[in-house]
């Protein structure tokens, strides 16, 4: 008789969202409320999410403004702040290209710059050195969950009249000397609830400011420039179907059905912030002493968020970045690369001229990074299957 042989494992994906019944109970309350767009549960959500960062901060109260997408998120904030043609925004390369794309569709440039290499966030010497009199703003990302070192950042942005819009698409609940992301002394803050996010709402995302002025505009421009949405004229005590248009907005506003995903997820964030520490924590304890480049760690005042578990292969590691790639899909585990920066990227490269050596920081990062699943859903075993992979990978 034929020997027997063990089935195969089922496929072990990059990242899946972690759904439970008070997120579908939720989902069918708004559908049968009647309001499936922007409504009460936009409403619920926003002010579940300005309790969550603790609403009343220093400087004044936390204005939250869901969008559905951090996307539109940085763009409602970048319009907001005069961001125009003629000036220039400065940011990472190290990004996904929403966090750069948002400036031209204002007409305004990009100013690329390089990454700090053991955190992998934006370089705050970099950024000083790229500043020109065009210069209006600074958009820092918070990589993988590891808050840059906004204390830098904010001190070249005051020394330079400069505004600060954070993209903290990775960066719930990530803390900067011990202040929760989204209350900092930023103009804006925008976090993202796509699907792989460490909250979701499926697409999504909210914008934050204590700039009244600010908020004020991004509201009226989430909905198309009109001075009254749907929810106000319709629940109104006195119903109006009146509205102006007052500037030429966007398409920008969360639906309800979304919402309802998010005033749930909130719910549970710390939760699965806490087993996103013990999966990391877990990875650490299983790739000690392999060729690789373990990430940067939070530091005391700085949780890490841990949206993602970016690894790199050390020197002398046997095998090149994509091979490893290919080996590990082989046994059946996901993976994926976060990024590839945006001056290999075809649009940034030939309108900025960019090249390889100009960001040599991120480039040596990304020819040897790797980000490994990490997801609620997950357990201990799942992350012992994966080092199992990555040991494989690596012979």
């Amino acid at each position: 008789m034929p020997a027997e042989t063990s089935p195969a494992l089922p496929f072990l994906p990059f990242a899946l969202p972690e759904i439970g019944e008070e997120e579908i109970a939720e989902v069918v309350d708004a559908l049968r409320s009647g309001w499936v767009t922007t409504g009460p549960k936009t409403r619920q959500f926003e002010g579940d999410f300005a309790a969550f960062l603790g609403d009343e901060t220093r400087g004044g109260r936390v204005h939250c403004i869901a969008v559905n997408s951090a996307t539109a998120g940085l763009h409602l904030a970048l319009e907001a702040l005069g961001i125009g043609p003629g000036d220039e925004v400065i940011t990472t390369t190290h990004t996904f290209t929403a966090t750069a794309e948002v400036v031209r569709y204002l007409g305004a440039d990009v100013k690329l710059v390089d990454i700090d290499p053991a955190t992998l966030n934006i370089c705050p010497k970099a950024v000083e050195a790229a500043i020109t009199p065009r210069t209006k703003a600074i958009m820092p990302v918070h990589y993988a969950g590891l808050a840059a070192d906004m204390q830098a950042l904010l001190a070249l942005a005051r020394k330079h009249g400069l505004k600060v819009v954070e993209d903290a698409a990775h960066a719930l609940p990530t803390t900067c000397e011990g202040r929760l992301v989204g209350t900092l002394d930023s103009d804006a803050t925008v976090f993202s609830f796509y699907a792989n996010k460490t909250i979701t709402t499926g697409e999504g995302g909210m914008l934050v400011t204590r700039d009244d002025a600010l908020a004020k505009r991004a509201k009226l421009m989430r909905l198309h420039g009109m001075n009254r949405d749907a929810f106000d004229r319709y629940t109104a005590k006195v119903p109006s179907w009146y509205y102006e248009v007052v500037a030429p907005g966007f398409k920008y506003n969360l639906t309800d059905i979304a919402a309802a995903l998010g005033i749930q997820q909130l719910k549970r964030a710390q939760a699965f912030y806490e087993q996103r520490c013990r999966l990391a924590a877990a990875y650490d304890e299983a790739l000690a002493g392999l060729p690789v480049v373990l990430p940067p760690k939070g530091q005391p005042g700085r949780q890490h968020a841990w949206h993602l578990y970016v690894m790199r292969l050390a020197e002398g590691a046997a095998v090149e970045r994509d091979r490893f790639i290919e080996k590990l899909f082989e046994q059946g585990v996901g993976c994926s690369v976060h990024y590839i920066p945006l001056h290999l990227h075809r649009y940034w490269r030939d309108r900025y001229g960019l090249k390889p050596e100009m960001f040599p920081h991120s480039q040596r990062a990304f020819e040897r990074m790797v980000s490994l699943p990490l997801y609620t859903r997950m357990d201990i075993a799942d992350v012992e299957r994966v080092a199992r992979a990555v040991r494989v990978a690596l012979a």
